[in-house]
């Protein structure tokens, strides 16, 4: 399941929070679908991990014609989601629920996990990445994007405090933002952005370079070595 970037559970209304909760959350996805483009032909396949709600794969399909995608999710009812926004590409796409051992074994031309990793429990994260890399053809982009700051205090709390307050309304119970701060910090899995990218290597990855921040998120690519 795919939460939104507070970890709530999802609903029909899920499209409404990424674009007003993520700065920039078009504009990231344009810049995934350029990076994955300098590597991907023109008839190929990508693995998008934590595919609920479609938004990602709506708009890689929209941008590139003649790809073709396998979306994995766990919530049938995100799938279900999905399965919406994508219906005019349809031919195109197949999602799958589960986990990332729930995946197509490939090869596949490139990935993308978007505002997923940071639900992954910290101890699951290499063997994720570890399984996409090897579902991956050698020299195969991976696309991440997800919550990721300083760890060490008082910097996580204020990047925290960042978070909650970036979508909030001027007018915010400051109950309803203290408790928002409250589940950022005890119900998400947030990494320090350098621990982020020495997985990333652990895992098979080389070519890590950061490709976009924005405030408390952060994406990385790498490429299957």
């Amino acid at each position: 399941m795919k939460p939104n970037a507070f970890g709530n559970h999802t609903s029909p209304s899920y499209a409404e929070g990424p674009p007003r909760q993520v700065p920039g959350f078009a504009s990231l996805h344009r810049m995934v679908s350029l990076l994955l483009a300098e590597r991907v032909p023109a008839d190929g396949s990508v693995l998008v991990l934590g595919a609920g709600g479609g938004l990602e794969l709506k708009a890689l399909a929209d941008a590139h014609a003649d790809w073709s995608f396998h979306g994995i999710d766990p919530s049938p009812a995100m799938l279900e989601l999905a399965r919406q926004a994508v219906d005019p590409h349809g031919s195109r796409i197949a999602l799958h629920e589960g986990y990332i051992d729930a995946a197509p074994e490939g090869p596949f031309d490139g990935a993308v996990s978007l505002l997923t990793f940071h639900f992954i429990p910290r101890e699951e994260r290499l063997d994720t990445l570890r399984q996409l890399h090897r579902r991956l053809r050698p020299g195969a982009p991976l696309l991440l994007a997800h919550i990721s700051f300083p760890q060490t205090e008082p910097e996580r709390s204020t990047w925290i405090a960042r978070h909650v307050a970036w979508p909030a309304a001027p007018d915010a119970d400051p109950a309803q933002l203290e408790a928002a701060r409250q589940a950022i910090g005890t119900r998400l899995s947030i990494l320090a952005p350098e621990e982020e990218e020495s997985m990333l290597r652990e895992a098979g990855f080389a070519g890590v370079s950061l490709f976009y921040a924005a405030l408390s998120f952060r994406g990385w690519v790498a490429y299957a070595a």
